[in-house]
C-alpha cells in the first residue's frame, strides 16, 4: 500500500472515529437541532446559489445556469422545504397493533437515528446528488460523511469548503480523491452507506459494504425506456421524450434510453424531434443553454457507441440541421459517425478530435441498430436516442421484460386498461405516465431502483426511513396473562390454545 493511501485511510478512520463518538453523546437529536441543520443547510444553498452553478458549468465546460437552479438547487430546496415541514411529525413514535391475544401490552415504532452514513456522490448532478441525501440523513438525526466525484472538482471543492462553514467536522463532513479513494471510503463501517453510480461500481461497492454488513442504498441506473403508446398524443409523447433526453445533454441516471414507437411512426418521430429540438435549443452551435459532454473520454464513448452501431448497419438522425452549419457548427456538431441516409452527417475527424471546446454533442436519434450492439446493450448516458418498433403492445412488453429492470420507465398513453397493463406487467425503479424525469421532482414519491438499477429508496419520508432504525418496541403490561401460556401445559393452557388457532 503507498504511503498516501495510509495516510487516506487514516484520515478517513478518524473522521469516521470523531462522528461516531460525537453520535455517541447525542445518539437521539431533538427535532429542535435537526431542524437548525436542516436551515443551515438550505441557507447555504441559497446564499451561494450563484458560485454553485458557476463551478458546475466550469466543471462540465458548459452548463447552463438555469438548467442547475432547476434540476439542481429548486428540488434540493423542496426536499429541504418537505423535511422541515413533516420532519417533528416523521420522528414520533407510531402505534402499531398488538392483536386480542397479547393485551394489553402496547407496541410502536421508534425512528432510531442510524448513526454515521457514508454517501458517494457522481458527478453528473453532483450537488443534488450528493445534499439530496443529506437532506434525509440530517432529518433522520444522523451524522454524515460525503464523497464527491473526482470528475467535477471545481464543484467539489466548493461544496467541501461551504460544508466545513456551515458544519462541524463531526456533524458533516466532504472529502475528495481519486476513484481508489472512493473506494476506501466505500469500505469504511458505515451506519448505512448509499451510492450513486453506475451498475459495475455498485456491485463493487456493495461487496466492501458486506464486509461490515453495512446497509445499502445503491443508486444505479440501466436503460430506461420510453413507451409511445398506439393511444397516445404523439407529438406530446415526442416533445417529452426529447426533453427528458437532452437535459444535462443525456448525462442523466433517469433519462430515456431508448424509445419504443408504434411501427411506420419512425419518420414522424424524427420530424417531430427535429422541430422539438430547434425549440429548445435555437442556434445550437452557440446556445448557452446546452450542456457540453463532462470529459473527453466520456465523449469517445459516446463517439464509439454511434460509430459501432453505424458499423453494424444503425442509421443516425441529427437533430439539428447540420447541412448548411458554418465552421463553429461543424466543430460544435462533430458528434456521430457519418450515416448513409443521413443529410449532413458529422464526420469522424472532428468526433476523434474533442477538446474542451467541442464535447457539445448533437443528439441524435438511430434507428435499425442490432440489437447486440453496445449502444443498446449499455447504458447510453448521452444524447443518443434508439427507435425501436413495435406492433402490439404485448411485443413492447415483452421487449422491456427481456432486459434488465430499468431504473425508470415512461409510457405515452392515453388508454387506462393499456396504462394499468404496462405498470402491472412491468417492473420498474418508477413510472412516470405522460411525462418524462419530473417524477423525480414529486417530494411524496420515493426515488430508487429494482434488480441492476439499484436498491433502496429515499426522498421524503421514505428518505427519512432509509436513514432511520425502525425500531420495533413492545411494551408489557403489569398485569397480563403470560403465566397461562408457560409450562406445565395443563387443561387451562389446552383450553386458551384451542382458542386461539380457532377457525
Amino acid at each position: 500500500m503507498k504511503e498516501n493511501d495510509l495516510s487516506d485511510a487514516a484520515m478517513l478512520n478518524e473522521l469516521l472515529r470523531a462522528q461516531r463518538a460525537a453520535h455517541r453523546q447525542v445518539p437521539y437529536p431533538a427535532w429542535e437541532k435537526r431542524a437548525e441543520h436542516l436551515s443551515a443547510l438550505r441557507a447555504m444553498l441559497l446564499d451561494h446559489r450563484d458560485a454553485l452553478a458557476h463551478a458546475i458549468s466550469a466543471d462540465f465546460g458548459q452548463r447552463a445556469k438555469a438548467e442547475v437552479l432547476l434540476s439542481e438547487l429548486w428540488l434540493l430546496k423542496k426536499e429541504i422545504d418537505t423535511a422541515l415541514r413533516y420532519g417533528r411529525r416523521w420522528m414520533k413514535p407510531m402505534r402499531r397493533a398488538t392483536g386480542i391475544w397479547l393485551l394489553p401490552a402496547r407496541a410502536h415504532i421508534l425512528p432510531q437515528p442510524l448513526g454515521v452514513v457514508g454517501i458517494v456522490a457522481p458527478w453528473n448532478y453532483p450537488l443534488l446528488l450528493a445534499i439530496g441525501p443529506l437532506v434525509g440523513a440530517l432529518a433522520a438525526g444522523n451524522r454524515a460523511m460525503i464523497k464527491m466525484s473526482e470528475l467535477t472538482p471545481n464543484t467539489a471543492e466548493l461544496i467541501k469548503r461551504l460544508i466545513a462553514q456551515t458544519f462541524a467536522h463531526d456533524q458533516v463532513a466532504v472529502v475528495t480523491g481519486d476513484a481508489s479513494f472512493g473506494a476506501a471510503f466505500s469500505a469504511l463501517p458505515f451506519d448505512h452507506l448509499l451510492f450513486t453510480g453506475s451498475t459495475a461500481v455498485g456491485r463493487q461497492v456493495m461487496r466492501s459494504a458486506a464486509n461490515h454488513l453495512t446497509s445499502v442504498t445503491l443508486e444505479l441506473g440501466g436503460k430506461s425506456p420510453a413507451i409511445v403508446g398506439l393511444h397516445a398524443q404523439f407529438d406530446a409523447a415526442v416533445d417529452s421524450i426529447v426533453a427528458g433526453k437532452t437535459l444535462n445533454a443525456g448525462q442523466t441516471c433517469i433519462a430515456p434510453d431508448y424509445a419504443l414507437v408504434p411501427r411506420g411512426t419512425e419518420a414522424a418521430f424524427i420530424a417531430r424531434a427535429r422541430r422539438q429540438m430547434a425549440r429548445l435549443y435555437p442556434d445550437f452551435a452557440r446556445n448557452r443553454d446546452y450542456t457540453t459532454i463532462i470529459t473527453d473520454q466520456h465523449w469517445a464513448r459516446l463517439v464509439r457507441l454511434a460509430e459501432d452501431a453505424a458499423a453494424a448497419g444503425a442509421q443516425l438522425h441529427p437533430l439539428i440541421d447540420v447541412s448548411t452549419r458554418n465552421q463553429g457548427a461543424a466543430e460544435a456538431s462533430a458528434s456521430a459517425p457519418r450515416s448513409g441516409d443521413v443529410e449532413g452527417a458529422p464526420s469522424r475527424n472532428g468526433a476523434s478530435q474533442a477538446s474542451p471546446a467541442s464535447r457539445r454533442f448533437v443528439p441524435s436519434i438511430v434507428t435499425d441498430a442490432p440489437a447486440d450492439c453496445a449502444l443498446m446493450r449499455e447504458e447510453i448516458f448521452g444524447p443518443l436516442l434508439p427507435l425501436v418498433p413495435y406492433d402490439t403492445l404485448d411485443e413492447a412488453i415483452r421487449y422491456v421484460n427481456a432486459r434488465e429492470r430499468p431504473l425508470a420507465l415512461y409510457l405515452f398513453e392515453n388508454d387506462p386498461a393499456s396504462v394499468e397493463r404496462v405498470l402491472r406487467e412491468t417492473v420498474s425503479g418508477g413510472v412516470a405516465i405522460n411525462e418524462t424525469l419530473l417524477h423525480v421532482a414529486c417530494t411524496g414519491l420515493p426515488f430508487g431502483g429494482v434488480g441492476a438499477s439499484g436498491m433502496g429508496a429515499y426522498h421524503g419520508y421514505e428518505g427519512f426511513m432509509t436513514f432511520s432504525q425502525m425500531k420495533p418496541v413492545f411494551t408489557q403490561a403489569r398485569w397480563n396473562a403470560r403465566g397461562w401460556l408457560l409450562p406445565p401445559y395443563g387443561r387451562r393452557f389446552k383450553a386458551i390454545v384451542s382458542l386461539m388457532l380457532k377457525a
